[in-house]
């Protein structure tokens, strides 16, 4: 690869670490009564101490550093004072901006016991966000990753959002290829060697339809049933994919052993 493609890597490597080991700190307070805006003064704090800036921290006007979707949210949930409660799922995705390249991700999180059917959604959107990125190669097209999601989502018997999709990431924190997770076997344009973007599937209990809040960010189901995001920053190689956000601590996926 290229001294730039090299450089990019380094960069978005460090970015990703930071984001990931924010997560990995949002696993130690998750449990019934905190709120989300402890859980984004959380991240603030980890992402700040590590000489990085939160990237969704007034981006566009959100105005939060975090962005944490409970229960039927399916993205852009702005923290709170609301506190979780037991048997609540939350989803929380934090970017790191350091040295002029971000690191973006997001996991799913427990809030003390929950239910089987909402255990089982976030282990199939985790398993289809690992089953697309497990085939990522130079020369397959973006449609291959869409397929390998929602054949393997539907099979399930849930649904994929199609609103919504993952980006381009680098220097800019959204630009293109937009990454669906939805859609038809070599169609679209070929992945290449330095190529970075998000692979950031939103799987939804019942129906994929989507409705706007009036707040203009949160993103809720249509049918109010549940929805789980799982969220890796890679990177295409010579000989494959680099993933930029993986849990130095193995904390991929709940349930998480603290």
């Amino acid at each position: 690869m290229t001294s730039e493609i090299i450089e990019s890597f380094e960069k978005t490597r460090i970015a990703g670490s930071i984001a990931a080991g924010a997560l990995d700190e949002v696993s130690k307070i998750i449990k019934p009564g905190i709120t989300t805006d402890q859980i984004d003064h959380l991240c603030y704090e980890y992402i700040n101490d590590h000489k990085a800036y939160s990237a969704p921290l007034f981006y566009r006007g959100f105005p939060k550093s975090c962005c944490t979707s409970t229960n039927h949210v399916i993205c852009h949930g702005i923290p709170k004072d609301k506190k979780l409660f037991e048997g609540d799922i939350v989803n929380v995705d934090v970017t790191a901006f350091k040295d002029g390249w971000h690191g973006d991700t997001s996991r799913m999180y427990f809030v003390g016991d929950v239910s089987v059917k909402a255990k089982k959604l976030s282990e199939v959107t985790y398993k289809s966000m690992m089953k697309a990125i497990n085939i990522l190669s130079k020369n397959i097209t973006l449609g291959d990753i869409g397929f390998t999601i929602q054949d393997y989502v539907e099979r399930e018997g849930f649904s994929v959002v199609r609103d919504f999709c993952g980006h381009g990431i680098g220097q800019t924190f959204h630009k293109e290829p937009n990454i669906l997770h939805y859609g038809k076997k070599g169609t679209g344009p070929k992945l290449q060697p330095g190529m970075i973007f998000t692979i950031e599937p939103m799987i939804n209990e019942g129906d994929y339809q989507t409705k706007m809040l009036n707040d203009g960010w949160t993103a809720v189901t249509k049918d109010k049933k549940l929805s789980a995001q799982f969220e890796h920053t890679v990177g295409i190689t010579e000989e494959g994919y680099e993933i930029f956000t993986l849990s130095k601590k193995g904390l991929n996926h709940p349930p998480y052993s603290i």
